[in-house]
Protein backbone atom coordinates (compact mmCIF):
# COMPACT_ATOMS: atom_id res chain seq x y z
CA UNK A 1 0.00 0.00 0.00
CA UNK A 2 1.09 3.62 -1.04
CA UNK A 3 1.67 6.29 1.45
CA UNK A 4 -0.99 8.20 -0.64
CA UNK A 5 -3.59 5.59 -0.15
CA UNK A 6 -3.07 4.83 3.50
CA UNK A 7 -4.70 8.27 4.92
CA UNK A 8 -7.48 7.47 1.70
CA UNK A 9 -8.37 4.14 3.27
CA UNK A 10 -8.23 5.61 6.75
CA UNK A 11 -10.95 7.99 6.13
CA UNK A 12 -13.09 4.90 3.81
CA UNK A 13 -13.02 3.14 7.21
CA UNK A 14 -13.57 6.19 9.76
CA UNK A 15 -17.04 6.54 7.12
CA UNK A 16 -17.91 3.25 7.38
CA UNK A 17 -18.42 3.45 11.26
CA UNK A 18 -19.98 6.61 11.13
CA UNK A 19 -22.58 5.14 8.42
CA UNK A 20 -23.25 1.68 9.63
CA UNK A 21 -22.97 2.53 13.47
CA UNK A 22 -26.69 2.48 14.28
CA UNK A 23 -26.89 -1.08 12.48
CA UNK A 24 -23.42 -2.80 12.19
CA UNK A 25 -23.37 -5.58 9.04
CA UNK A 26 -24.30 -9.21 10.20
CA UNK A 27 -23.83 -11.00 6.81
CA UNK A 28 -21.34 -8.16 4.68
CA UNK A 29 -17.90 -7.57 5.06
CA UNK A 30 -16.10 -4.79 3.11
CA UNK A 31 -12.42 -5.27 1.21
CA UNK A 32 -10.73 -2.44 0.59
CA UNK A 33 -9.01 -1.84 -2.79
CA UNK A 34 -5.51 -2.69 -0.51
CA UNK A 35 -6.91 -5.48 0.91
CA UNK A 36 -7.80 -4.08 4.19
CA UNK A 37 -11.47 -5.77 5.74
CA UNK A 38 -14.02 -4.24 7.61
CA UNK A 39 -15.21 -4.68 10.14
CA UNK A 40 -13.47 -7.79 11.21
CA UNK A 41 -12.06 -10.27 9.35
CA UNK A 42 -15.13 -13.03 10.38
CA UNK A 43 -16.17 -15.35 7.51
CA UNK A 44 -19.54 -13.57 6.09
CA UNK A 45 -21.98 -14.79 3.37
CA UNK A 46 -21.04 -11.75 1.02
CA UNK A 47 -18.41 -9.73 0.45
CA UNK A 48 -18.24 -5.89 -0.72
CA UNK A 49 -15.14 -5.88 -3.02
CA UNK A 50 -14.44 -2.22 -3.36
CA UNK A 51 -11.91 -1.74 -6.14
CA UNK A 52 -10.67 1.69 -5.86
CA UNK A 53 -10.07 4.66 -3.16
CA UNK A 54 -13.14 6.42 -4.98
CA UNK A 55 -15.26 3.40 -4.79
CA UNK A 56 -17.07 4.22 -1.86
CA UNK A 57 -17.48 8.09 -3.10
CA UNK A 58 -18.91 6.78 -6.29
CA UNK A 59 -21.64 3.95 -4.52
CA UNK A 60 -22.94 6.59 -2.32
CA UNK A 61 -22.63 10.08 -4.03
CA UNK A 62 -26.11 10.04 -5.46
CA UNK A 63 -27.69 9.06 -1.89
CA UNK A 64 -30.04 5.95 -3.68
CA UNK A 65 -30.72 2.43 -4.18
CA UNK A 66 -30.20 2.85 -8.11
CA UNK A 67 -27.19 5.29 -7.61
CA UNK A 68 -26.00 2.57 -5.66
CA UNK A 69 -26.64 -0.22 -8.37
CA UNK A 70 -25.09 2.29 -10.99
CA UNK A 71 -21.77 2.31 -9.22
CA UNK A 72 -22.03 -1.48 -9.28
CA UNK A 73 -23.11 -1.95 -12.84
CA UNK A 74 -19.55 0.45 -13.75
CA UNK A 75 -17.00 -2.21 -11.62
CA UNK A 76 -16.79 0.70 -8.80
CA UNK A 77 -17.60 -2.22 -6.64
CA UNK A 78 -18.37 -5.80 -6.96
CA UNK A 79 -19.72 -8.65 -4.56
CA UNK A 80 -18.09 -11.33 -3.93
CA UNK A 81 -20.53 -14.41 -2.37
CA UNK A 82 -24.28 -14.30 -1.81
CA UNK A 83 -25.57 -11.44 -3.36
CA UNK A 84 -28.68 -11.29 -1.82
CA UNK A 85 -26.90 -11.24 1.35
CA UNK A 86 -25.29 -8.06 0.20
CA UNK A 87 -28.97 -6.40 0.33
CA UNK A 88 -28.35 -6.16 4.00
CA UNK A 89 -25.60 -2.73 3.18
CA UNK A 90 -28.54 -1.22 1.09
CA UNK A 91 -31.56 -1.76 4.09
CA UNK A 92 -28.64 -0.45 6.75
CA UNK A 93 -28.54 2.45 4.80
CA UNK A 94 -31.61 3.24 4.03
CA UNK A 95 -32.65 2.55 7.67
CA UNK A 96 -30.65 5.24 8.82
CA UNK A 97 -32.03 7.72 11.10
CA UNK A 98 -31.38 10.69 9.11
CA UNK A 99 -30.87 9.25 5.63
CA UNK A 100 -28.17 7.48 3.25
CA UNK A 101 -26.45 11.13 3.67
CA UNK A 102 -28.27 13.46 5.62
CA UNK A 103 -25.96 15.47 7.24
CA UNK A 104 -23.38 18.09 5.93
CA UNK A 105 -20.51 16.11 8.15
CA UNK A 106 -21.52 12.70 6.06
CA UNK A 107 -21.18 15.19 2.74
CA UNK A 108 -18.25 16.57 4.09
CA UNK A 109 -16.70 12.94 5.08
CA UNK A 110 -17.54 11.80 1.60
CA UNK A 111 -15.99 14.02 -0.07
CA UNK A 112 -12.66 13.75 1.23
CA UNK A 113 -12.63 10.66 -0.61
CA UNK A 114 -11.26 10.94 -4.50
CA UNK A 115 -13.65 10.71 -7.05
CA UNK A 116 -14.44 7.73 -8.92
CA UNK A 117 -11.47 7.13 -12.03
CA UNK A 118 -14.47 6.60 -14.41
CA UNK A 119 -16.94 9.18 -14.47
CA UNK A 120 -19.20 7.47 -17.40
CA UNK A 121 -22.33 6.62 -17.22
CA UNK A 122 -23.43 3.06 -16.74
CA UNK A 123 -25.35 1.71 -19.59
CA UNK A 124 -26.79 -1.83 -18.95
CA UNK A 125 -29.11 -1.15 -21.90
CA UNK A 126 -31.05 1.44 -19.89
CA UNK A 127 -34.48 2.48 -21.02
CA UNK A 128 -36.46 4.31 -18.20
CA UNK A 129 -40.12 5.48 -18.59
CA UNK A 130 -41.73 7.76 -21.21
CA UNK A 131 -44.96 8.31 -19.70
CA UNK A 132 -46.11 10.37 -22.61
CA UNK A 133 -46.53 7.38 -24.47
CA UNK A 134 -46.71 4.59 -21.59
CA UNK A 135 -48.80 1.74 -22.34
CA UNK A 136 -49.54 2.55 -25.74
CA UNK A 137 -49.60 -0.70 -27.85
CA UNK A 138 -46.02 0.66 -29.49
CA UNK A 139 -44.59 1.68 -26.39
CA UNK A 140 -45.69 -1.87 -24.68
CA UNK A 141 -43.97 -3.61 -27.70
CA UNK A 142 -40.57 -1.87 -26.73
CA UNK A 143 -40.91 -2.17 -23.51
CA UNK A 144 -41.63 -5.89 -23.72
CA UNK A 145 -38.96 -6.38 -26.60
CA UNK A 146 -36.38 -4.05 -24.23
CA UNK A 147 -36.26 -7.09 -21.91
CA UNK A 148 -37.01 -10.19 -23.45
CA UNK A 149 -35.41 -10.00 -26.37
CA UNK A 150 -31.85 -9.59 -24.94
CA UNK A 151 -31.32 -13.07 -26.39
CA UNK A 152 -32.58 -16.24 -26.64
CA UNK A 153 -29.07 -17.82 -25.56
CA UNK A 154 -28.69 -15.59 -22.68
CA UNK A 155 -32.38 -16.90 -20.97
CA UNK A 156 -31.23 -20.11 -21.97
CA UNK A 157 -27.82 -20.29 -19.92
CA UNK A 158 -29.89 -19.73 -16.29
CA UNK A 159 -33.65 -20.67 -17.16
CA UNK A 160 -34.70 -24.37 -17.18
CA UNK A 161 -35.13 -26.58 -20.33
CA UNK A 162 -38.69 -25.06 -20.75
CA UNK A 163 -37.09 -21.95 -20.27
CA UNK A 164 -39.63 -21.02 -18.17
CA UNK A 165 -39.69 -17.06 -17.13
CA UNK A 166 -41.95 -16.83 -14.16
CA UNK A 167 -42.44 -18.05 -10.23
CA UNK A 168 -42.16 -21.72 -10.27
CA UNK A 169 -43.64 -24.04 -7.38
CA UNK A 170 -41.90 -26.10 -5.22
CA UNK A 171 -43.79 -29.25 -3.49
CA UNK A 172 -40.17 -29.41 -1.32
CA UNK A 173 -37.84 -26.64 -0.55
CA UNK A 174 -35.12 -28.83 -2.63
CA UNK A 175 -36.81 -29.81 -5.61
CA UNK A 176 -34.80 -29.15 -8.53
CA UNK A 177 -36.08 -25.99 -10.79
CA UNK A 178 -36.93 -27.99 -13.95
CA UNK A 179 -39.55 -30.41 -11.65
CA UNK A 180 -40.60 -27.08 -9.99
CA UNK A 181 -41.58 -25.47 -12.82
CA UNK A 182 -43.24 -28.52 -14.26
CA UNK A 183 -45.56 -28.37 -10.89
CA UNK A 184 -46.18 -25.12 -11.69
CA UNK A 185 -47.88 -25.75 -14.57
CA UNK A 186 -50.01 -28.47 -12.82
CA UNK A 187 -51.20 -26.22 -10.35
CA UNK A 188 -52.25 -23.60 -13.00
CA UNK A 189 -53.63 -26.21 -14.99
CA UNK A 190 -55.66 -27.82 -12.41
CA UNK A 191 -56.55 -24.21 -11.04
CA UNK A 192 -57.98 -23.87 -14.66
CA UNK A 193 -59.75 -27.14 -14.48
CA UNK A 194 -58.79 -28.07 -18.21
CA UNK A 195 -60.48 -30.39 -20.20
CA UNK A 196 -60.18 -32.06 -23.73
CA UNK A 197 -61.61 -29.87 -26.19
CA UNK A 198 -61.45 -26.78 -24.65
CA UNK A 199 -59.98 -23.42 -25.66
CA UNK A 200 -57.20 -21.93 -24.00
CA UNK A 201 -56.04 -18.32 -24.40
CA UNK A 202 -52.15 -17.93 -22.51
CA UNK A 203 -51.33 -13.88 -22.60
CA UNK A 204 -48.13 -13.14 -22.21
CA UNK A 205 -46.77 -16.81 -23.47
CA UNK A 206 -43.16 -16.29 -22.96
CA UNK A 207 -41.52 -19.52 -24.71
CA UNK A 208 -44.49 -21.34 -24.84
CA UNK A 209 -43.81 -23.75 -22.38
CA UNK A 210 -47.39 -23.31 -20.39
CA UNK A 211 -49.12 -24.16 -23.58
CA UNK A 212 -47.45 -27.15 -24.98
CA UNK A 213 -47.79 -28.01 -21.78
CA UNK A 214 -51.76 -27.81 -21.40
CA UNK A 215 -52.10 -28.87 -25.23
CA UNK A 216 -49.89 -32.40 -24.18
CA UNK A 217 -51.15 -32.98 -20.76
CA UNK A 218 -54.63 -31.90 -20.65
CA UNK A 219 -55.93 -32.02 -24.30
CA UNK A 220 -56.95 -28.72 -25.00
CA UNK A 221 -56.40 -26.05 -27.73
CA UNK A 222 -54.01 -22.92 -26.78
CA UNK A 223 -53.62 -19.54 -28.39
CA UNK A 224 -50.01 -18.02 -26.86
CA UNK A 225 -50.05 -14.39 -27.69
CA UNK A 226 -46.08 -12.41 -26.55
CA UNK A 227 -45.09 -9.17 -27.65
CA UNK A 228 -41.40 -10.62 -28.11
CA UNK A 229 -40.07 -11.24 -31.24
CA UNK A 230 -37.66 -13.53 -29.78
CA UNK A 231 -40.33 -15.51 -27.95
CA UNK A 232 -42.24 -16.04 -30.22
CA UNK A 233 -40.19 -17.54 -32.99
CA UNK A 234 -38.30 -20.13 -30.50
CA UNK A 235 -41.88 -21.12 -29.36
CA UNK A 236 -43.11 -21.55 -32.58
CA UNK A 237 -40.26 -24.07 -33.10
CA UNK A 238 -40.81 -25.57 -30.16
CA UNK A 239 -44.77 -26.08 -31.34
CA UNK A 240 -43.50 -27.44 -34.53
CA UNK A 241 -41.07 -29.80 -33.10
CA UNK A 242 -43.46 -31.71 -30.80
CA UNK A 243 -45.57 -32.16 -33.61
CA UNK A 244 -48.78 -29.86 -31.57
CA UNK A 245 -49.18 -26.84 -34.41
CA UNK A 246 -52.86 -28.55 -34.93
CA UNK A 247 -53.20 -27.70 -31.08
CA UNK A 248 -50.67 -24.82 -30.11
CA UNK A 249 -51.10 -21.55 -31.79
CA UNK A 250 -48.12 -18.85 -31.30
CA UNK A 251 -48.63 -15.54 -32.08
CA UNK A 252 -46.88 -12.13 -32.01
CA UNK A 253 -50.01 -10.36 -31.05
CA UNK A 254 -50.92 -7.78 -28.32
CA UNK A 255 -53.79 -9.10 -26.02
CA UNK A 256 -55.83 -6.10 -27.14
CA UNK A 257 -55.51 -7.54 -30.87
CA UNK A 258 -56.95 -10.90 -29.77
CA UNK A 259 -60.56 -11.98 -31.17
CA UNK A 260 -62.34 -14.33 -29.44
CA UNK A 261 -63.46 -17.89 -30.84
CA UNK A 262 -67.33 -18.88 -31.09
CA UNK A 263 -68.56 -17.77 -27.54
CA UNK A 264 -65.29 -17.33 -25.88
CA UNK A 265 -62.03 -18.89 -25.11
CA UNK A 266 -63.57 -21.32 -22.13
CA UNK A 267 -60.20 -20.28 -19.83
CA UNK A 268 -57.81 -17.47 -19.79
CA UNK A 269 -53.99 -17.47 -17.90
CA UNK A 270 -51.73 -14.93 -17.69
CA UNK A 271 -48.51 -15.87 -16.26
CA UNK A 272 -46.09 -12.46 -15.16
CA UNK A 273 -47.85 -10.30 -17.84
CA UNK A 274 -50.09 -7.77 -16.24
CA UNK A 275 -47.17 -6.72 -14.50
CA UNK A 276 -46.15 -4.58 -17.84
CA UNK A 277 -50.09 -3.43 -17.93
CA UNK A 278 -49.88 -0.95 -15.29
CA UNK A 279 -52.33 -0.05 -12.76
CA UNK A 280 -54.19 2.96 -14.74
CA UNK A 281 -54.56 0.35 -17.21
CA UNK A 282 -56.14 -2.78 -15.29
CA UNK A 283 -60.01 -2.10 -15.86
CA UNK A 284 -59.20 -2.30 -19.26
CA UNK A 285 -57.00 -5.36 -19.45
CA UNK A 286 -59.92 -6.93 -17.48
CA UNK A 287 -62.54 -5.69 -19.70
CA UNK A 288 -60.07 -7.11 -22.37
CA UNK A 289 -60.26 -10.49 -20.79
CA UNK A 290 -64.03 -10.62 -20.20
CA UNK A 291 -65.29 -9.97 -23.48
CA UNK A 292 -62.43 -12.79 -24.75
CA UNK A 293 -63.76 -15.44 -22.24
CA UNK A 294 -67.13 -17.42 -22.18
CA UNK A 295 -69.86 -16.95 -19.82
CA UNK A 296 -69.23 -19.83 -16.87
CA UNK A 297 -65.04 -19.30 -17.89
CA UNK A 298 -62.22 -18.84 -16.10
CA UNK A 299 -59.38 -16.66 -15.91
CA UNK A 300 -56.31 -17.26 -14.05
CA UNK A 301 -54.15 -13.87 -13.53
CA UNK A 302 -50.73 -14.73 -12.03
CA UNK A 303 -48.62 -11.42 -11.18
CA UNK A 304 -46.23 -9.74 -8.90
CA UNK A 305 -47.77 -7.16 -6.39
CA UNK A 306 -47.13 -5.30 -3.54
CA UNK A 307 -46.26 -7.20 -0.71
CA UNK A 308 -47.59 -7.14 2.90
CA UNK A 309 -44.63 -5.13 4.08
CA UNK A 310 -43.61 -1.79 2.35
CA UNK A 311 -41.33 -1.10 0.10
CA UNK A 312 -38.52 0.80 1.65
CA UNK A 313 -36.48 2.17 -0.80
CA UNK A 314 -37.24 5.79 -2.09
CA UNK A 315 -36.11 8.12 -4.71
CA UNK A 316 -35.67 6.76 -9.08
CA UNK A 317 -36.27 2.71 -9.26
CA UNK A 318 -33.14 1.14 -10.72
CA UNK A 319 -35.70 -1.57 -12.17
CA UNK A 320 -37.59 1.10 -13.92
CA UNK A 321 -34.80 2.22 -15.93
CA UNK A 322 -32.79 -0.91 -16.41
CA UNK A 323 -34.60 -4.00 -16.19
CA UNK A 324 -38.38 -3.70 -16.48
CA UNK A 325 -39.64 -0.43 -18.76
CA UNK A 326 -43.06 1.03 -17.28
CA UNK A 327 -43.94 -1.98 -15.17
CA UNK A 328 -45.82 -1.65 -12.00
CA UNK A 329 -46.44 -3.93 -9.35
CA UNK A 330 -49.98 -2.89 -7.44
CA UNK A 331 -51.42 -4.20 -4.26
CA UNK A 332 -53.86 -7.24 -4.57
CA UNK A 333 -56.72 -5.29 -3.49
CA UNK A 334 -56.96 -2.59 -6.30
CA UNK A 335 -55.87 -5.80 -8.84
CA UNK A 336 -59.24 -7.55 -7.47
CA UNK A 337 -61.17 -4.13 -7.49
CA UNK A 338 -60.75 -3.86 -11.10
CA UNK A 339 -61.14 -7.23 -11.82
CA UNK A 340 -64.76 -7.38 -10.33
CA UNK A 341 -65.59 -3.85 -11.93
CA UNK A 342 -64.73 -5.35 -15.43
CA UNK A 343 -67.71 -8.37 -14.60
CA UNK A 344 -65.47 -10.95 -12.80
CA UNK A 345 -65.81 -12.55 -9.35
CA UNK A 346 -63.05 -14.06 -7.24
CA UNK A 347 -63.01 -17.63 -5.97
CA UNK A 348 -59.33 -17.75 -5.23
CA UNK A 349 -56.45 -15.77 -4.12
CA UNK A 350 -52.84 -17.65 -3.40
CA UNK A 351 -49.41 -16.13 -2.84
CA UNK A 352 -46.41 -17.59 -3.17
CA UNK A 353 -43.89 -15.22 -2.30
CA UNK A 354 -41.63 -18.07 -0.69
CA UNK A 355 -42.08 -20.08 -3.98
CA UNK A 356 -40.86 -17.11 -6.18
CA UNK A 357 -37.62 -15.92 -3.35
CA UNK A 358 -36.95 -20.49 -4.26
CA UNK A 359 -36.72 -19.67 -7.96
CA UNK A 360 -34.61 -16.59 -8.31
CA UNK A 361 -32.34 -17.76 -6.18
CA UNK A 362 -31.88 -21.12 -8.41
CA UNK A 363 -31.93 -18.49 -11.25
CA UNK A 364 -28.94 -16.43 -9.14
CA UNK A 365 -26.63 -19.39 -8.89
CA UNK A 366 -27.40 -20.50 -12.83
CA UNK A 367 -26.68 -17.08 -13.94
CA UNK A 368 -23.41 -16.53 -11.60
CA UNK A 369 -22.29 -20.07 -12.66
CA UNK A 370 -22.40 -19.22 -16.70
CA UNK A 371 -20.93 -16.07 -16.39
CA UNK A 372 -18.57 -16.34 -18.45
CA UNK A 373 -21.05 -17.65 -21.24
CA UNK A 374 -23.15 -14.81 -20.34
CA UNK A 375 -20.51 -12.04 -20.49
CA UNK A 376 -19.68 -13.19 -24.05
CA UNK A 377 -22.94 -13.48 -25.30
CA UNK A 378 -24.62 -9.83 -24.08
CA UNK A 379 -21.33 -8.14 -22.02
CA UNK A 380 -20.85 -7.35 -18.43
CA UNK A 381 -22.89 -4.56 -17.16
CA UNK A 382 -26.21 -6.49 -18.92
CA UNK A 383 -24.96 -9.68 -16.77
CA UNK A 384 -24.53 -7.20 -13.71
CA UNK A 385 -28.59 -5.98 -14.18
CA UNK A 386 -29.81 -9.84 -14.14
CA UNK A 387 -27.79 -11.24 -11.24
CA UNK A 388 -28.30 -7.60 -9.14
CA UNK A 389 -32.20 -7.39 -10.14
CA UNK A 390 -33.19 -11.06 -9.14
CA UNK A 391 -30.79 -11.44 -6.21
CA UNK A 392 -32.40 -8.08 -4.58
CA UNK A 393 -36.00 -9.38 -6.03
CA UNK A 394 -35.28 -12.84 -3.99
CA UNK A 395 -34.42 -10.56 -0.86
CA UNK A 396 -37.65 -8.86 -1.41
CA UNK A 397 -39.79 -12.12 -1.88
CA UNK A 398 -38.01 -13.45 1.32
CA UNK A 399 -38.88 -10.55 2.99
CA UNK A 400 -42.37 -9.88 2.12
CA UNK A 401 -42.02 -6.37 0.55
CA UNK A 402 -42.43 -8.29 -2.78
CA UNK A 403 -45.36 -10.97 -3.29
CA UNK A 404 -46.28 -12.79 -6.47
CA UNK A 405 -50.62 -13.29 -6.40
CA UNK A 406 -52.58 -16.00 -8.17
CA UNK A 407 -56.29 -14.84 -8.32
CA UNK A 408 -58.71 -17.45 -9.76
CA UNK A 409 -61.53 -14.96 -11.46
CA UNK A 410 -65.02 -16.18 -13.09
CA UNK A 411 -66.74 -14.97 -15.26
CA UNK A 412 -70.37 -15.70 -14.24
CA UNK A 413 -73.33 -17.04 -17.05
CA UNK A 414 -76.35 -14.86 -17.08
CA UNK A 415 -77.94 -16.05 -14.22
CA UNK A 416 -75.41 -15.81 -12.38
CA UNK A 417 -73.75 -19.35 -11.92
CA UNK A 418 -70.27 -20.03 -11.78
CA UNK A 419 -70.18 -23.73 -12.54
CA UNK A 420 -67.57 -24.55 -10.07
CA UNK A 421 -66.29 -27.78 -7.79
CA UNK A 422 -67.55 -27.23 -3.91
CA UNK A 423 -64.20 -27.66 -2.39
CA UNK A 424 -60.59 -26.75 -4.03
CA UNK A 425 -59.68 -31.00 -3.45
CA UNK A 426 -59.38 -31.79 -7.32
CA UNK A 427 -56.19 -29.23 -7.17
CA UNK A 428 -54.19 -31.46 -4.88
CA UNK A 429 -55.57 -34.88 -6.13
Amino acid sequence: MSLVQEPIAEATISLLERLFAHAPLQNVSIRLWEGTVWPDERPRPATVLLKHPGSLRAMLEAGTAKGLAEAYLRDDFDVAGDLEQAMEFALALENRPTGWLDSLADYYRLHRLPAAPRPEEASGRRAGNRAGEQHSPARDRAAVSFHYDVSNDFYRLWLDPEMVYSCAYFETPGMPLADAQIAKFRHLCRKLRLRPGQRLLDIGCGWGGLARFAARTYGVEVLGVTLSTQQAELAQERVRGEDLAGRVRIELRDYREVQAPGDGFDAIVSVGMSEHVGRGHLPDYFRAAHRLLKPGGVFLNHAIGEGPRPRRFRGPSFLDEYVFPDSDIPPIPLVLTAAEAAGFEARDVENLREHYALTLRHWVRRLEAAHDRANALVGEQVYRVWRLYMAASAHGFACGELAIYQALLVKPDGLGQAVLPLTRQDWYA
